[in-house]
C-alpha cells in the first residue's frame, strides 16, 4: 500500500486507558495519510500526549503536499486531542465528519470552520484513490463513521477491531488484548456490531471479507490482514451476537478473610474434575477488573462465590456484576455460591443485579457456606457443578 502511510504513534508511558483499563504495555493511537493522484486525506488524529510527535510523522509522509482533509470517523479524545492543533499547521484543510461529530467538537472546544459533513454513502475522490463512508453508530459513541478505499481494499475502522497495546504489542496474539479491548469498551453494542458488519458485506466493492485481500485498519493496534484479519472477522461476528467463544466456566470470586475464595478454588478443582472444558478462576478483588469481564463473555458457563458484606455483596463483586450490566451480558448460565456468619444475603443479591441480564439462567441449587467450607458440604459443591455443567 505504496499510496496509504501509516502515522500512528506509541503511548508506552499510558498506565490506564479511559482511566481504568490497566495498560501493561501502552497504547497506540493510529492515523493514516491517503495519498490520492489529486487530494490528501489524513486518517484521524491522535490523543494529544502524541500532538508533536504525530505532525512530524504527518509532515514526513506528505512529501512536501498539502493535506486537502482531516477525516474524524471518532471524536473521543484520544483521537481528536490533536485536531486543533492539525488545523492551526493546515489551516486550508476541510474536515470530514458525521453531523454529530460536529457537536462534538463544539463540546471539546475545538475550532473547525471548515467542515463537511459526511453521511452513509458519501464517497470523496482523491484522485485514483476513493473514501467511502459508512456510518457507524454506537460503535461505541453515535457520532462514529467508518470508510472504506476500494482500491486499495482497506477499511478505516475506527475503534472497531482494536486493541490494547502498543504498536507492536503481542504480535502473535491479536486476540487477547482485542477481547478484553471489545468487552470492555465495545462489548455493550453487540447488535450495532453486527449491523455494521452486515452493512459492510453488503457493499458492491467490498471485495474483502474472509479470505480476501482486505485490509482493516483500525484506530488502536496493528492493521490486520490475510490470517489475522481472517480471525478478527470470525471472533467480532461471535462477539457481537453474544456467542461462545470458548465452552467452559469462569469461576469468580469475592471474599474477605479467604474462606470464600478457598470454596471457590475447590469448585474450580471439582469443576474440572467433571470435564467443564476451560477453568478459568479470578479472585474480583486483587486481579484485573476488565480480564474478569473477557472471560465472563468468552466462557459460556459462570460461577459466582461471594461473601456477604453489610447485608449485600462484598464490593468486587458488586462492581464485577455492576461491569457485565453495564457490557450486555446474556446468554449463559450462572452458579451462585454465598459465605455468611451469621446472615447470608449475598445469593439474593446477586439473582437481584443479574435479574435484568438477558437470557441468564441460575441454575439450583445454590450453596450457602456459613464461615468455612465444611468437609460434609463437598457433596453441596458436587451437586452445584453438576448442575452448572448439565447440558
Amino acid at each position: 500500500m505504496k499510496n496509504i502511510k501509516y502515522v500512528g504513534c506509541d503511548d508506552a508511558e499510558l498506565d490506564l486507558f479511559e482511566s481504568q483499563y490497566a495498560l501493561p504495555e501502552g497504547m497506540c493511537y493510529n492515523s493514516y495519510v491517503v495519498l490520492g493522484e489529486k487530494q490528501v486525506a489524513v486518517m484521524d488524529a491522535v490523543d494529544a500526549r502524541c500532538a508533536h510527535e504525530w505532525l512530524n510523522k504527518v509532515s514526513e509522509a506528505l512529501g512536501g503536499r498539502t493535506p486537502d482533509y482531516l477525516v474524524c470517523h471518532h471524536m473521543e479524545p484520544d483521537h481528536s486531542g490533536s485536531v486543533a492543533a492539525f488545523l492551526s499547521q493546515y489551516p486550508q484543510a476541510q474536515v470530514l465528519c458525521s453531523k454529530q461529530a460536529v457537536v462534538m467538537m463544539q463540546q471539546f472546544g475545538i475550532e473547525a470552520k471548515n467542515v463537511q459533513i459526511v453521511a452513509e454513502g458519501t464517497q470523496i475522490d482523491l484522485g485514483g484513490l476513493s473514501l467511502q463512508f459508512v456510518a457507524a453508530p454506537m460503535i461505541h459513541w453515535p457520532e462514529v463513521m467508518m470508510s472504506y478505499c476500494p482500491e486499495e481494499q482497506v477499511l478505516f475502522s475506527a475503534d472497531a477491531f482494536g486493541k490494547f497495546g502498543v504498536y507492536h504489542a503481542d504480535e502473535d496474539d491479536w486476540a487477547c488484548e482485542a477481547r478484553r479491548y471489545y468487552f470492555n469498551i465495545v462489548g455493550k453494542y453487540g447488535m450495532q456490531v453486527t449491523n455494521v458488519l452486515k452493512k459492510l458485506n453488503n457493499l458492491p466493492s467490498f471485495q474483502g471479507g474472509v479470505g480476501g485481500r482486505l485490509t482493516i485498519a483500525p484506530l488502536h493496534g496493528p492493521m490486520l490482514e490475510g490470517e489475522k484479519k481472517d480471525e478478527a472477522l470470525r471472533l467480532y461476528t461471535i462477539w457481537s451476537a453474544y456467542g461462545v467463544e470458548t465452552e467452559g466456566v469462569l469461576v469468580a470470586y469475592a471474599s474477605i478473610h479467604g474462606n470464600t475464595a478457598k470454596a471457590a478454588q475447590q469448585l474450580a478443582e471439582i469443576l474440572k474434575a467433571k470435564g467443564a472444558g476451560k477453568v478459568a478462576i479470578t479472585d474480583l478483588s486483587r486481579d484485573d477488573m476488565a480480564e474478569a469481564i473477557e472471560d465472563a463473555f468468552r466462557m459460556d458457563k459462570l460461577a459466582l462465590c461471594c461473601a456477604t458484606y453489610d447485608g449485600d455483596i462484598f464490593p468486587a463483586m458488586h462492581m464485577f456484576l455492576h461491569k457485565l450490566r453495564l457490557k450486555g451480558y446474556q446468554n449463559r448460565r450462572v452458579a451462585l455460591l454465598e459465605n455468611g456468619s451469621w446472615a447470608p444475603q449475598a445469593v439474593r443479591v446477586m439473582k437481584e443485579m443479574l435479574a435484568s441480564c438477558k437470557n441468564v439462567e441460575i441454575v439450583e441449587p445454590t450453596v450457602t457456606i456459613r464461615g468455612a467450607l465444611k468437609p460434609e458440604q463437598t457433596a453441596e459443591l458436587e451437586a452445584l457443578a453438576d448442575a452448572l455443567l448439565a447440558k
